[in-house]
C-alpha cells in the first residue's frame, strides 16, 4: 500500500493535537496499516519501567515485547543502536551498513523475525539533553518493505515521536518538573564541565560561597546529593543543553 503527501499532512496535523496516548495509539494503528506496516513502536530508549517523561507507546507482539522488555535489550538492541549513528531512517534489512552486527545481535535479529516482525524501518530521534529514542514500523514476517514511499514515512515517524514526546511531558507529574533560575543552570553547565566551584566564581564573577549556594539549590531541586548526578538530570530535562557544556 502506498500513501501520499495529503495523508501524511493529515497525520501530522492531528498527531500535533493530540494530548493522550491512547488516542496517539489509534492514530498510529491507522497510519500505519495505510503504510502496509503491521506493527509500530514509539520509544525512549530505556528499560520498559514507566520512567518519568519516558516515551513508550509499542504495538509489537506481545511475546517479543516481553522478551524484550525481561532482557533489557534498549541499549544493545541493534537496531537501536544503529539508530544512535544516524539522523535519517532506514530499513532494518541495512542494518549491517550502519553498524558491524555481532552474532548475539544476529540472534535478536532472528528472534523478531520468529516472533513475527519481518523486516522494518527506523525513524531516529535525537533531541540534545534527551535520551535517545525512535519511531519504528515492522512488516509481518516474509512480507516486502516498499521503499518506494519510504520518504513519507520518514515524516510520519518524526511527527509521531514529537507527538509521544509532548504527551509524555504533559502528563509528567508536577513534582518531577524541578526548575533552575539561570544563575543555578549556569553552575549546573560549568559542574558538567568538571569545574570546581572556585572556578566557577571566577568565570562567572561571584563569590565561591554563592556557587555552592547555587548548586546546593539545584542539588535540593532535584533531591540528589552528588553533582555528577544533578547535570545528568538537569542534561535529561533541558535545563542545561550539551552545548553549555562542550561549549558552542
Amino acid at each position: 500500500m502506498m500513501i501520499g503527501l495529503g495523508q501524511v499532512q493529515d497525520f501530522c496535523a492531528v498527531a500535533g493535537a493530540i494530548k493522550d496516548a491512547t488516542a496517539l495509539s489509534d492514530l498510529m494503528a491507522e497510519i500505519t496499516k495505510a503504510m502496509g506496516f503491521r506493527h509500530y513502536a514509539l520509544v525512549h530508549h530505556v528499560d520498559l519501567k514507566p520512567a518519568v517523561r519516558s516515551v513508550h507507546i509499542v504495538d509489537y507482539p506481545q511475546d517479543w515485547v516481553e522478551r524484550f522488555q525481561a532482557r533489557r535489550l534498549y541499549a544493545s538492541d541493534p537496531i537501536h543502536r544503529a539508530s544512535h549513528r544516524t539522523n535519517v531512517g532506514f530499513a532494518w534489512s541495512a542494518v549491517q551498513s550502519i553498524i558491524s552486527l555481532t552474532a548475539a545481535d544476529r540472534s535478536i535479529l532472528a528472534e523478531a523475525y520468529e516472533a513475527g516482525l519481518g523486516d522494518g524501518f527506523t525513524v531516529p530521534a535525537h533531541i540534545p539533553g534527551e535520551l535517545n529514542g525512535s519511531c519504528s514500523f515492522a512488516m509481518a514476517a516474509g512480507e516486502m518493505l516498499d521503499h518506494r514511499q519510504l520518504p513519507f514515512v520518514q515524516l510520519v515517524g518524526s511527527f509521531a515521536f514529537e507527538a509521544a514526546r509532548k504527551i509524555s511531558r504533559i502528563h509528567a507529574p508536577q513534582s518531577e518538573w524541578p526548575s533552575l533560575t539561570e544563575r543555578q543552570a549556569e553552575c549546573v553547565a560549568l559542574v558538567a564541565r568538571g569545574k570546581t566551584d572556585w572556578e566557577i566564581s571566577q568565570i562567572l564573577g561571584i563569590g565561591q560561597e554563592t556557587v555552592i549556594q547555587h548548586v546546593k539549590d539545584a542539588r535540593d531541586r532535584y533531591g540528589v546529593t552528588k553533582r555528577t548526578l544533578l547535570a545528568i538530570r538537569a542534561l535529561f530535562d533541558g535545563q542545561i543543553s550539551f552545548a553549555d557544556v562542550f561549549g558552542r
